[in-house]
């Protein structure tokens, strides 16, 4: 199919961060790009934290747009002329378009990772009225504005220190969500659950007492390798349902490209199921969204 889109002659694009050459983000938007038929190429960047100014103004005019890890998430704040209300909310931005406003170039930023959980809950069927989330930091603060959209009007948060909630705090009042801090030697007490996101590195979770409330009771778990991740397993093997990291990764990438093509994280892709299938092919994910 060919499709028509802005700034025609910027086609790079890339991921940047330290480390990143484990990153599946290339292989997602390939497989993206060769369904869409535009002349896309994204590669990957090793990018340490301090040096992203120095990136940014090195880079030519054929380049569209970036995606990006964390701590980059952050420090790309001072460098956007433009944000999406996401962004000014959560305070970070994992998507840079750079786009063509007269005779200048202006750096859109956008954050794609709530919704990169918002959709694989969305298509299980599964409202939450309540969530935990395992784990602070930014991907904990995505997961916070993702279960408040899902429909969770409680959040309990587990933390090795909660000393270090200060940020989720503050987020959860802004948004209008009541939030529980805890202690995650104590969640032996906690009773099952129904919605979980894991922002726990790979394995961590592994021997925490997590336990579903029934078969429709969800875990995130945002790690996926190696996988299945032992929490994984017990929970699907006490008639829970999983998703992991790659769920999520694909359904960023969808609203990264997105923007990247229509400068709208939330305007539909020509045909967007198709892409979906394609990219989640590519990482061996079956097929659980439309």
């Amino acid at each position: 199919m060919a499709l028509t889109f802005p700034d025609a002659d910027r086609t790079e694009l890339a991921v940047l961060g330290s480390p990143i050459a484990h990153s599946l983000s290339p292989t997602l938007h390939a497989a993206a790009y060769d369904v869409l038929g535009v002349p896309f190429s994204y590669g990957r960047h090793e990018v340490a934290s301090g040096g992203l100014a120095a990136f940014v103004a090195g880079l030519g005019s054929e380049w569209r747009g970036l995606s990006l890890t964390m701590p980059l998430k952050r420090e790309v704040l001072p460098l956007l002329d433009r944000t999406t209300p996401l962004v000014d909310e959560l305070g970070v931005a994992n998507t840079v378009a750079f786009r063509r406003e007269g005779s200048s170039v202006v750096l859109a930023g956008a954050n794609t990772d709530v919704e990169g959980i918002v959709r694989p809950v969305a298509a299980l069927g599964h409202v939450p009225g309540e969530a935990t989330i395992l784990g602070g930091g930014a991907t904990a603060a995505s997961a916070l504005t993702a279960s408040l959209r899902l429909g969770a009007s409680l959040v309990r948060v587990f933390l090795r220190d909660t000393g270090k909630a200060g940020d989720l705090v503050l987020l959860a009042a802004r948004l209008g969500v009541t939030l529980e801090v805890h202690d995650l030697r104590d969640l032996g007490s906690a009773d099952p659950m129904g919605f979980v996101v894991s922002t726990l590195p790979g394995g961590a979770a592994d021997e925490l007492p997590l336990v579903p409330s029934g078969p429709d009771a969800v875990l995130f778990d945002v790690a996926y390798e190696p996988w299945p991740t032992r929490a994984a397993t017990a929970w699907t093997a006490a008639g829970g349902r999983v998703l992991n990291g790659l769920d999520m990764l694909s359904e960023q990438a969808i609203g990264q490209i997105r923007f990247f093509l229509t400068g709208d994280e939330d305007e539909l892709l020509p045909a967007e199921a198709e892409v979906r299938r394609a990219m989640r092919a590519a990482v061996s994910l079956p097929e659980t969204i439309g």
